[in-house]
């Protein structure tokens, strides 16, 4: 599995979201900006993430994953 394709399968889950993606093998680090995010907790947001990849966490395609979750204007924010 290469990082394009991990954010493919992420934005097709969480439609509208941008993502980031860096990695390869088995071992990601992904940013997804998404206005889905807006007023969860932060383990809601990631655990939305995780859902999209689930099967391939659970099958060892995915071993290790590191997740940044951000609302577009909390993304914002961060780059000024």
């Amino acid at each position: 599995m290469n990082a394009q394709e991990v954010k493919q399968i992420i934005e097709n889950h969480l439609e509208g979201s941008e993502v980031i993606t860096a990695g390869e093998g088995c071992d990601f680090q992904v940013t997804v900006i998404s206005d889905a995010f807006a007023g969860l907790m932060p383990v809601k947001k990631q655990q939305m993430v995780y859902a999209s990849l689930n099967e391939h966490i659970a099958n060892g395609t995915i071993h290790a994953l590191t997740i940044k979750t951000y609302t577009p204007e909390q993304w914002a924010n961060l780059q000024n």
